[in-house]
């Protein structure tokens, strides 16, 4: 399975690139019309093996510091930043990640160093393969920055509560993961981030996910 999940991350992450190149030119030039230089924004990550990479995004916030955690109505949110987190289009250039072999298409998401730490024996086993850019946990919490945005200490909040949550569904994942059940979670994301889950079903059971995509 190895193999045969690393062709499929070439294939579609290099023909993501080559399709959505036009896009990811739209994309950039509006951030840095918007908000200046960079275009993009860089990250350390730690990924299989606890091997430390640099995760690429395009920039939706202000240059500078701030929390590691970021809130519904944050103020460095720009206002193009803010569209292209709700439509997760923030994160194609991740697919770059995918092909160079950082990332997988689906997989445990990516954390931050100082996160892992807290949870350093459950990602020993969670971090045996490629984190992704998406997985059951990251359709789960598609609504993350509002649920940190209504508590009065989102860090804590994050690390006490969603975290937790986040790595049970991804130790659920690794124990059942297939390529047909990562096709069938690449679907799914496809119909939350456009919005088709309200007139679509996708019952992924069959390829050893427990997830349901619904009109909820």
């Amino acid at each position: 399975m190895p193999r045969c999940k690393r062709a499929l991350d070439i294939v579609v992450s290099g023909l993501a690139l080559l399709l959505l190149s036009p896009l990811l030119l739209l994309i950039a030039a509006a951030v840095v019309l918007e908000s200046g230089r960079p275009a993009l924004f860089t990250q350390e990550r730690v990924g299989r093996h606890f091997r430390r990479f640099t995760l690429w995004k395009f920039r939706s916030m202000y240059p500078g510091t701030g929390p590691l955690v970021t809130a519904s109505g944050d103020q460095r949110i720009t206002r193009v930043g803010r569209f292209l987190r709700r439509t997760k289009l923030d994160e194609l250039p991740q697919f770059w990640n995918v092909l160079r072999g950082d990332m997988s298409l689906v997989g445990p998401r990516p954390e931050v160093p100082r996160y892992i730490e807290f949870y350093h024996s459950r990602y020993a086993r969670l971090l045996a393969i490629r984190p992704g850019l998406t997985d059951p946990a990251t359709l789960e919490f598609r609504d993350e920055e509002a649920q940190l945005g209504a508590s009065a200490e989102p860090e804590k909040t994050y690390l006490e509560e969603i975290l937790p949550a986040k790595l049970s569904l991804s130790e659920r994942y690794l124990a059942k993961n297939s390529i047909a059940g990562d096709v069938c979670i690449l679907v799914q994301t496809f119909f939350v981030i456009t919005g088709l889950r309200r007139s679509s079903r996708l019952n992924c059971r069959a390829t050893g996910q427990s997830e349901t995509l619904s009109g909820d």
